[in-house]
């Protein structure tokens, strides 16, 4: 491999992610990436876990969701593995899914069915906290040398801080938003009854905790219907 090169590709890389204005265009970004800059890479995702259910994120083929959805159904495989911070393990490398001593013995030889011949995946993580896993397929068997590792490394670590960076500007997009629904709806039930900031505040905190509505989605009714009932 060109280390120069690919050093290059890495840097435009990295500056086109923190380019992206939503989670899912730079999720869709490192996949793409992956299946450019990594060498025997032909398809890419992201999995993420919630509890012991898991999410395919901007998978770039059918193979992806479908090894995804299998793992599921078993309750095993590399990918959750990965994706499991807690079991300690970053990274992980499936030389042959026909071999026959594989710490999956249900998923590989089903996963090897859907047209998978190996396999690497790579713990998506910051300092503060766990994200998932990027998951990299390809159809031929041994795709994945020493040098395709070392670039799937270096790819994560960037992608781990772009979907990080990407997630916490969504969730601060989404607070302002909040914050101005909020806002519109405590205009309104002031004007209604003739109340101070604070009592207009107080009205929508006690609807949403009395009605167990979200105070935004209370909010967003007001500011839709003028009114609460």
């Amino acid at each position: 491999m060109d280390w120069e090169r690919f050093a290059q590709q890495m840097a435009s890389m990295a500056r086109d992610l923190l380019a992206q204005d939503s989670v899912d265009t730079t999720l869709q970004r490192i996949t793409g990436s992956a299946t450019e800059l990594v060498e025997g890479c032909d398809a890419a995702g992201i999995l993420v876990l919630h509890g012991t259910e898991g999410e395919t994120l901007a998978p770039t083929h059918q193979m992806v969701i479908d090894s995804d959805q299998l793992q599921q159904r078993l309750g095993e495989g590399p990918c959750f593995d990965a994706a499991r911070s807690s079991q300690g393990e970053r990274v992980f490398r499936i030389e042959d899914l026909t071999d026959q001593r594989q710490r999956w013995p249900a998923y590989a030889p089903q996963a090897h069915a859907l047209g998978i011949g190996s396999m690497m995946g790579f713990l998506l993580f910051t300092e503060d906290e766990d994200l998932g896993a990027l998951n990299l397929y390809s159809r031929k068997t041994g795709a994945f040398r020493d040098v395709s590792e070392t670039a799937g490394i270096l790819l994560a670590s960037h992608a781990a801080v772009a979907f990080s960076t990407a997630r916490t500007h969504a969730q601060l997009q989404q607070a302002v938003a909040t914050r101005h629904v909020i806002g519109e709806a405590m205009g309104i039930i002031m004007g209604s009854h003739r109340l101070t900031e604070e009592e207009a505040f107080n009205v929508l905190r006690r609807y949403s905790q009395a009605n167990t509505i979200k105070l935004r989605e209370v909010a967003r009714r007001v500011c839709e219907q003028g009114t609460l009932q």
